[in-house]
């Protein structure tokens, strides 16, 4: 799986989980150089999550990914994985 935004490949991976209809990517495939800090914090039924903003060739998405530090129990196979929001475009 790719996820890509604004004509760049973001993360890569073919180890993904698929929960609630969203690829949740291992931390280690995100390109770094394009991740950038958010404070932005959301609950759900899997946890409190938490955001990375991205910048890509001068263009910044705010809170484009999330991740689950430290998941419910339920959705402890998503620990240390990343998925992205709308306008990212993830495919095979």
């Amino acid at each position: 799986m790719k996820a890509s935004w604004n004509g760049t490949v973001i993360a890569e991976s073919d180890d993904t989980v698929v929960m609630d209809g969203n690829h949740y990517f291992p931390a280690d495939s995100l390109k770094r150089e394009y991740i950038t800090f958010s404070n932005h914090r959301t609950t759900s039924s899997k946890g409190q999550a938490s955001y990375y903003s991205l910048l890509v060739n001068g263009e910044l998405k705010a809170d484009a990914a999330w991740y689950y530090p430290d998941p419910n129990p339920d959705a402890e196979s998503i620990k240390g994985r990343v998925a992205f929001g709308n306008g990212i475009k993830v495919e095979a």
